[in-house]
């Protein structure tokens, strides 16, 4: 084997290596996090916690604050970026909307105990770090108003108030993350399946839904649509 082989696969053992460890170090500290508080965890809780030095630990995290970010990063940005690759396909807005319920459940299920550590440490965030947060969050709620408006616009939902729609939808796969349990009852795949049948259930127009035809159905999306047209004006 050459030597430019044998480097290149340590290379690659020492960044999953890393990796590993960097996992570990985040599971951890969140769950000191959550047991002790922010302030009530030092650097070397967390190393004792990992099994290295403090100077050891250094080598993957200089400070509490930036481990704080890269967790509240990994929470926020993380589901965003696929978010938003989703929105720019154009695809079918319930397509889009099943496969953003996917994510966020998915997001929720599997990290639950990040996202709560988050939830319960937005007062002790640095400022920085808030705003980051915020922006986040608004730029989540929007992306998902966005495909709700543009389902809308394409006929395949009910007129309705896109952001509303996205707090609701938002806010049932958020609490995921404080009542799923893996390992329980219910697999993530079913709970994201039932969520996302929820969601575009919720907001399809009654003659996609099962069970919704005829002509009252037909008359109970034109009374829907005069009183979106009539809150369109009003604005």
């Amino acid at each position: 084997m050459s030597a430019n082989g044998s480097g290149r696969k340590r290379g690659a053992a020492s960044t999953t290596r890393r990796e590993l460890v960097e996992n570990e170090l985040y599971e951890h500290a969140t769950r000191l996090f959550a047991e002790r508080g922010f302030a009530g965890t030092s650097l070397q809780d967390i190393a004792d916690a990992l099994g290295i030095t403090r100077p050891a630990l250094y080598h993957y995290v200089k400070s509490k604050d930036e481990l704080l970010a890269k967790l509240v990063t990994e929470v926020t940005s993380g589901p965003l970026d696929e978010l938003n690759a989703l929105a720019a396909q154009h695809a079918d807005p319930v397509d889009t909307l099943r496969r953003i319920v996917a994510v966020l459940v998915g997001r929720r299920a599997t990290q639950p105990e990040r996202f709560r550590l988050l939830i319960r440490s937005e007062a002790e965030l640095p400022a920085e770090l808030t705003e980051a947060y915020d922006t986040d969050r608004r730029a989540v709620l929007k992306t998902i108003a966005g495909v709700i408006d543009d389902g809308v616009h394409a006929g395949r939902f009910r007129p309705v108030d896109a952001r509303v729609a996205a707090l609701g939808v938002l806010g049932m796969c958020n609490w995921v993350a404080w009542w799923f349990h893996p390992g329980g009852r219910d697999t993530a795949e079913g709970v994201t399946e039932q969520l996302a049948d929820m969601a575009v259930g919720a907001l399809q127009r009654p003659g996609e839904a099962p069970g919704e035809t005829g002509p009252a159905a037909v008359i109970k999306q034109l009374r829907a649509d005069l009183d979106h047209l009539e809150r369109l004006l009003d604005r």
